[in-house]
């Protein structure tokens, strides 16, 4: 394939056939992200504090 037409049928296929979301439908999948690495985000903390406790409540005893 010709590398001209590659590239023309290429900006085609993206102006014309792929469909693209909106600006409303970009921040709601934005705020979804940010909420859901918040969210990760404080279950690793909970489990980092917790796995803390526990090495240093087992070394204490030793």
């Amino acid at each position: 394939m010709n590398p001209i037409n590659y590239i023309k049928e290429s900006y085609s296929e993206l102006v014309q056939k792929v469909s693209w979301p909106t600006s409303k439908e970009l921040t709601n999948s934005a705020v979804v992200v940010l909420i859901a690495s918040i969210i990760i985000a404080l279950v690793v903390w909970a489990m980092d504090l917790s796995f803390e406790a526990i090495m240093t409540f087992i070394y204490e005893k030793l």
